[in-house]
C-alpha cells in the first residue's frame, strides 16, 4: 500500500568544518553497518555536507531479526544505527537520535511482543510498508530526523551471509558451515573462519548506492565487524565492481582490537589479507590505524602497500582505553588523510 506526500523537506546545511585547503565539501561514502559505521559517520558529518552511508543488510538478529522474518522487509537495525549517527547535536537532533535508538521493556514477569523492539526500527519497517520503496523510505526518516546526509541499504534485497569455519573436534579438525550473520559474528571464538559469501549470490546491488560511489571523492570501507560488516561489501558482485572502478580514493578504517568474536588469532596483516582475498582488484588510497592494534608496523606497512596504499597512524580510540572509536579523534584523523592526499 502507498500514499500519496509532497516533496521531502530541504534541510539546512547545518554546521560541517570546512574540508581541508577550502573548497567545496567533499563527497564521502562510508560503508560498513553495526557500531563501526556509526562511528565513522559520526565523524565525517563533522567533515562535510555531502555524506552517504551504504550499510549492510544481512542482519538476522535481534529485532532486526524478528522483523525480517515476521514482515519479510530489510533488516532495519543497522539502517536505524546510521540514521541516529547522522543526527546533528542540536535539541533536536539528540532527541530524534534517541527516540530512534530508544527499545521497549517488557516489565518483570511479562512477555510483550514489543520487547527489546528499537523504535527506529518499527518506524522505518512502517514507512516502507506505507511507500513501498526502501529508499524513499529512508530518506522520510533521515527528513524528519534531521540527518546530515542520506542512508541506503547496499542491496534492496534481505541478503543472507553463510561462511565455512574449521573446528577442532575430538576426531579432529572438520569443517563445518554456519549460516547467518549473527552465528558467523561469533564463530571465531570456537574455530576459523575459512570461507565466507552472501546469498542470493547474483543479488543486486542498490542502484543508488552504485551511484553514490560512483560520484563520489572518497570512500571509507570499516571499521567494523570484519567478515559481516566490512568484507560483505565486496562480495556483492555489483557493488565490488562500483567500488573496484570508482574514481574517488578509498580509505581502510582499521578496527581497534584484531581479537573480535569472529577474528579471534588473527592479525592487522590478516586483515588486509582477507580483503585482498576476496576483492584482488580492489585498490586502496590510505589505511587509516591505530599504532596500538599493529603489532608489526612495517610489515603492516608493506602489506598496505601491496593494495596501494600508504599508512596513515592515528590514536582514534576513546581515551577509556575501550575498543571504540572517539567520534573527534576519529574525524581529525580523516581530516588529515584527505588533506594529504
Amino acid at each position: 500500500m502507498g500514499f500519496l506526500t509532497g516533496p521531502l523537506p530541504i534541510l539546512p546545511d547545518g554546521g560541517a568544518l570546512r574540508p581541508p585547503g577550502g573548497g567545496t565539501s567533499p563527497a564521502v561514502v562510508a560503508l560498513g553497518g553495526g557500531h563501526g559505521l556509526s562511528a565513522t559517520l559520526s565523524a565525517l558529518r563533522l567533515l562535510t555536507t555531502d555524506l552517504t552511508a551504504v550499510v549492510t543488510v544481512a542482519d538476522n538478529g535481534g529485532s532486526s531479526g524478528r522483523l525480517r522474518q515476521e514482515l519479510d522487509v530489510l533488516p532495519p537495525g543497522d539502517l536505524r544505527m546510521a540514521l541516529a549517527a547522522l543526527c546533528d547535536d542540536t535539541d533536536w537532533g539528540r532527541t530524534w537520535r534517541d527516540v530512534m535508538q530508544h527499545r521497549f521493556r517488557s516489565r518483570p514477569g511479562a512477555e510483550g511482543s514489543l520487547d527489546n523492539h528499537a523504535l527506529g526500527n518499527l518506524l522505518i519497517v512502517t514507512l516502507w510498508e506505507l511507500l513501498g520503496d526502501p529508499v524513499a523510505g529512508l530518506q522520510w526518516a533521515g527528513a524528519l530526523l534531521g540527518a546530515r546526509g542520506q542512508v541506503l541499504p547496499m542491496s534492496t534485497l534481505p541478503l543472507t551471509i553463510e561462511g565455512d569455519v574449521l573446528r577442532q573436534s575430538e576426531t579432529g579438525l572438520r569443517h563445518e558451515t554456519v549460516t547467518g550473520q549473527a552465528e558467523l559474528a561469533v564463530a571465531g571464538t570456537q574455530s576459523s573462519v575459512v570461507d565466507v559469501r552472501l546469498l542470493p549470490p547474483d543479488a543486486p546491488a542498490c542502484t543508488e548506492a552504485v551511484t553514490a560511489i560512483g560520484r563520489a571523492d572518497w570512500v571509507i570501507l570499516g571499521p567494523g565487524s570484519w567478515y559481516t560488516s566490512v568484507l560483505p561489501h565486496l562480495l556483492l558482485p555489483e557493488m565490488r565492481e562500483a567500488l573496484c572502478s570508482t574514481g574517488a580514493r578509498r580509505c581502510l578504517t582499521m578496527n581497534l582490537s584484531n581479537e573480535t568474536k569472529e577474528t579471534a588469532g588473527m592479525s592487522a596483516v590478516d586483515h588486509l589479507q582477507v580483503i585482498r582475498r576476496y576483492a584482488p582488484g580492489f585498490k586502496v588510497d590510505a589505511v587509516l590505524a591505530d599504532p596500538r592494534v599493529v603489532e608489526d608496523r612495517s610489515e603492516f606497512s608493506a602489506a598496505a602497500a601491496e593494495m596501494g596504499a600508504r599508512v596513515v597512524f592515528g590514536k582514534v580510540g576513546a581515551a577509556a582505553g575501550s575498543p571504540i572509536h572517539d567520534p573527534l579523534r576519529l574525524a581529525a584523523a580523516y581530516h588529515d588523510v584527505f588533506g594529504e592526499l
